[in-house]
């Protein structure tokens, strides 16, 4: 007992002491909407609490473009923000701005302890350049399908763990046929898809090793993987078993599947959380599978999806100790399962996973598995690494013109090609930008 009260006055006495001391004052600039919002600043408000000589002001700054844009005009104005949430197609970008520190020399230079054995290779991997890690995971997602297994049911089919493109034809004929859905499918018309379509069946977006050995000069548009995906895409769209929801349009595509107006949907895991609220309010069961991809090729696995956090320069030392301090902390375990939980982001340490195992959490929330299987099974393969461009949103741009060419009527390899000349020219102007 006296060695408990010893134990608390020193405890006190350092809390004391720490309230006495000026606080480290460090700024985190986030990329996350909505309800969200609210989530992440008790975070910061715990972190706060259990850290009483830091103190975090965190700001929403808008979509990822946004905060990135910010960011950079607060850099050039030589006050940055000491965190930075960025989108996984942002990570050229940021590394050729100058303005971030790598993250792993930060955590080696302060004697930060971070098992790295403990988090899944896969989430770790797009951020890894050059043997390096730059930043670290933050809210990890990948791509799956959702279906209305009540749906289903009424025609007597049951959703393969792995579908292929074949599978989700079939059924969306099946379904439509017997008049128990008006639409198979819908997913937002997004490059994004198409990029996981193609690391799926093993195929780099881009050359030189998918722009990790030497900047990418090149877009494989024109790959035969590229034909397939889109040949699938305007044959459900043809045979209206594909609705499109509008371009980037994901809530209106989550509201489709909703609905009951199409009784599959291909979105991220982040809406786990929200599509199983969704199923128990409108009365149908929710099944989820891992993307489904052509028959004709093998499943490499998915890019990591989502943002990550990362650390700016030309700061004290003691404020870029307490930036990295706080960056690794966001990803502890207790915070890593409270994350999971709360949003359907997958949880991206081993450890993480086994204690919500342990707690049955899969066990009551199944859907919640799928996305993390599917990263678990990915090969650490550069088309699964994901593909480094400087003018990342500029190409995805031009990709959803082709798609979009294509549903309207034009040849697939003539949109692709038109697409693929536009994207070639933005990554020879980027490279002449930056001094390649």
């Amino acid at each position: 007992m006296k060695r408990f009260v010893l134990f608390a006055l020193i405890a006190l006495f350092a809390f004391g002491m720490a309230l006495g001391q000026d606080k480290i004052k460090i700024t985190f600039w986030h990329a996350m909407g909505g309800w969200r919002v609210p989530f992440i600043e008790r975070m910061v408000q715990d972190f706060n609490l259990t850290h009483p000589w830091i103190e975090v002001t965190v700001e929403y700054k808008g979509s990822y473009r946004d905060t990135l844009n910010a960011a950079l005009a607060a850099a050039r104005a030589g006050n940055p923000p000491h965190i930075v949430h960025s989108f996984e197609v942002g990570t050229q970008m940021n590394l050729d701005s100058g303005i971030f520190v790598s993250l792993e020399e930060l955590i080696d230079k302060y004697g930060l302890i971070v098992p790295w054995e403990d988090y899944i290779d896969a989430a770790l991997n797009y951020y890894r350049v050059g043997g390096k890690l730059f930043c670290m995971p933050w809210n990890s997602s990948n791509p799956i399908l959702y279906y209305n297994k009540t749906m289903l049911d009424a025609v007597g089919v049951e959703m393969p763990r792995k579908p292929t493109f074949e599978d989700i034809y079939e059924i969306s004929k099946k379904l439509v046929e017997a008049k128990v859905a008006e639409y198979g499918i819908t997913w937002p018309l997004h490059s994004w898809f198409f990029e996981q379509w193609m690391a799926n069946m093993g195929v780099d977006l881009v050359n030189n090793q998918n722009g990790r050995a030497d900047y990418a000069t090149e877009i494989n548009l024109l790959d035969p993987a590229a034909i397939e995906i889109m040949s699938w895409w305007k044959k459900l769209y043809d045979e209206g078993l594909w609705v499109n929801p509008g371009r980037e349009n994901w809530s209106q595509a989550r509201q489709i599947f909703i609905s009951g107006q199409s009784a599959m949907l291909i979105s991220s895991t982040s809406d786990v959380t929200r599509m199983e609220n969704a199923a128990v309010e409108q009365g149908f069961e929710l099944g989820t599978a891992f993307l489904p991809i052509s028959s004709k090729y093998e499943r490499h696995g998915v890019v990591i999806g989502g943002g990550a956090l990362w650390v700016t320069g030309n700061h004290p030392d003691e404020e870029l100790e307490a930036a990295a301090t706080f960056v690794v902390w966001m990803t502890q375990v207790a915070q890593t399962i409270r994350w999971h939980q709360g949003t359907g982001y997958f949880p991206i340490r081993d450890s993480a996973v086994e204690i919500l195992e342990k707690e049955g959490w899969f066990v009551t929330h199944p859907n919640h598995r799928t996305a993390l299987d599917q990263l678990r099974e990915t090969k650490l393969v550069t088309a699964t690494q994901g593909a480094l461009m400087g003018n990342f949103l500029e190409a995805r741009t031009f990709i959803e013109d082709a798609i979009e060419a294509i549903l309207a009527g034009t040849p697939i390899e003539t949109a692709l090609s038109e697409a693929k000349a536009k994207i070639d020219q933005g990554l020879k102007d980027y490279l002449e930008l930056v001094g390649g």
